[in-house]
């Protein structure tokens, strides 16, 4: 009689943890009577029919995937190799189930060959200056092939871009040269500006001879200011030219 009650006690128990599933908060239970689907469950505590009911698991919290590099060539024929990370999310769990064998595993196939094919069309200046635009335009397209499966691709972002080492230096010296055009420029705008200033200057002290003279005074009083030996004092033509006029009258009249 006891070895009965015992044997009664083991399949007793042994029903009830096959029939009793515990669902956390951030899963949701796909659940299955004799291979057909009859619903999601969860989250919280789950009584299945032992041996009948079967239940898949599916977590629904944000998956970050890294997708491995991949080599590709853009379209003005450059070879690169760019690598990215994919953030997506089960929204439907019972799609994630019945539509797709390992959906993590073809959503990682997806992401690897859109990013070679959105590579492909694109140029490498858009690729390196127009990130967001390829970020954006790759989550639209997996979100498009995973939306079947009950996937959500939230976002997309492509973190690293690898060139060929001469076209490295090709970029190099193509940024030196816009750098030193940029200087030349600003060179020749400080040139320009500096003219017309002198020219403005030219005319007020050309309206005021005065002017023009207290100005000649006031260099030799900074020249005279500096440690020098020898200094050149210039002779204005205006101071002799009354001295000249008067010798050649009196020329004239001899």
């Amino acid at each position: 009689m006891l070895y009965v009650v015992v044997v009664v006690v083991v399949v007793v128990l042994i029903l009830m943890l096959a029939a009793i599933r515990i669902v956390q908060e951030y899963e949701r239970g796909v659940v299955f009577r004799l291979g057909r689907y009859v619903g999601v469950r969860g989250p919280g505590f789950i009584l299945l029919i032992p041996f009948i009911e079967r239940m898949v698991k599916i977590d629904l919290r944000v998956i970050t995937m890294d997708v491995p590099s991949q080599e590709a060539i853009t379209r003005d024929n450059v070879t690169v190799k760019v690598n990215a990370v994919v953030y997506f999310r089960v929204v439907e769990a019972s799609e994630a189930v019945l539509k797709v064998l390992d959906y993590i595993r073809a959503t990682s196939l997806l992401a690897q060959t859109t990013l070679r094919n959105v590579l492909g069309q694109s140029d490498l200046d858009e690729l390196l200056s127009q990130r967001e635009k390829l970020n954006l335009k790759l989550q639209q397209i997996i979100d498009e092939g995973t939306n079947p499966w009950g996937i959500k691709v939230t976002t997309v972002e492509i973190k690293d871009v690898e060139l060929p080492d001469s076209m490295k230096r090709a970029m190099a010296a193509q940024a030196e040269a816009e750098r030193d055009r940029r200087a030349k420029i600003v060179h020749a705008d400080g040139e320009f500006q500096a003219s017309e200033r002198l020219t403005k200057a030219a005319e007020v002290l050309s309206s005021q001879p005065s002017a023009l003279q207290l100005r000649y005074l006031q260099t030799i009083g900074q020249i005279a200011t500096e440690r020098t030996t020898v200094v050149l004092f210039p002779l204005p033509i205006d101071l002799i030219k009354p001295f000249l006029a008067k010798v050649r009258s009196e020329e004239s009249q001899k």
